[in-house]
């Protein structure tokens, strides 16, 4: 398939998230500014490229682990950059006949989308390009593709840290939420300044001169997200602990703190 494309110019002008997490993963998809404010993140902490892979692991882990029980139907929004493995080759490894749609804002990530499409025959994979500000775009998008009375993985992994509680993150998960069935799951990834209080207060404030917002939250802020559902057995993890076995280890994610949190929650 072929995404929902919409023209939009890219703006080198100031760093963005997707462009600065490839830079991070060793990606060539990135500009001068964002190499920049990547550089001032590891000035904080080096290990900031080693959070990024452990967030791509977590997701492969929980992609592994849904569709490992039955989940043929994915929605993952702010995908980012295409890397290797996207979400569904992990998914239709295991389930040919996944089905995934892929949602971000970023138009670079557009540029790439193709990469995000080549799927196999069974399953489909499908571009949205749009906000997670914007549910009911996505919503209409993904019903295109998605049959909403079936079960349905959310997956909005290393996102949430960058929509603030003044865009109301927490409505616009429950929003998403109340479209999906029963059996339907959500998995998050997000950063936490609990570990690390002065490197996150500084690192905040260096993103939000950039012009870009880092809304870090608490354990329990981050739970918050998964009322109403049933946490998956770990719970709430700092995400290499999820589910280890599901995957290989990151390189030095045992060296030092990874100051974030993931989980996987049910709809009863």
């Amino acid at each position: 398939m072929t995404g929902q494309q919409h023209p939009a110019e890219i703006d080198t002008s100031k760093p963005h998230t997707a462009r600065m997490y490839d830079w991070y993963l060793g990606g060539k998809d990135n500009y001068p500014v964002d190499e920049a404010m990547g550089r001032q993140m590891l000035a904080l902490d080096p290990r900031v490229p080693v959070m990024a892979r452990v967030n791509r692991a977590f997701m492969q882990r929980a992609t592994r682990w849904l569709a490992g029980r039955g989940i043929r139907q994915f929605l993952d929004i702010g995908t980012g950059i295409p890397t290797e493995p996207n979400l569904h080759q992990v998914a239709q490894e295991i389930a040919p006949d996944a089905r995934v749609v892929y949602c971000d804002n970023d138009p670079i990530v557009l540029a790439h989308a193709g990469a995000l499409l080549r799927g196999t025959d069974e399953g489909v994979t499908e571009y949205l390009q749009a906000d997670v500000r914007d549910p009911e775009s996505i919503l209409e998008g993904a019903r295109k593709v998605l049959d909403f009375d079936r079960p349905v993985a959310l997956s909005l992994i290393a996102l949430l840290h960058f929509v603030p509680d003044e865009d109301g993150a927490h409505e616009l998960v429950a929003r998403l939420l109340a479209e999906l069935p029963s059996g339907s799951h959500l998995v998050i990834s997000h950063a936490t300044p609990d570990f690390t209080p002065e490197e996150s207060r500084a690192a905040t404030e260096k993103l939000k001169a950039a012009g870009v917002t880092l809304a870090l939250r608490s354990r329990e802020e981050f739970t918050r997200f998964f009322d109403g559902l049933e946490l998956v057995d770990p719970g709430v993890q700092v995400p290499h602990l999820w589910h280890p076995e599901l995957g290989e280890p990151v390189p030095g994610q045992d060296d030092g703190v990874i100051p974030g949190y993931g989980a996987v929650g049910r709809k009863a």
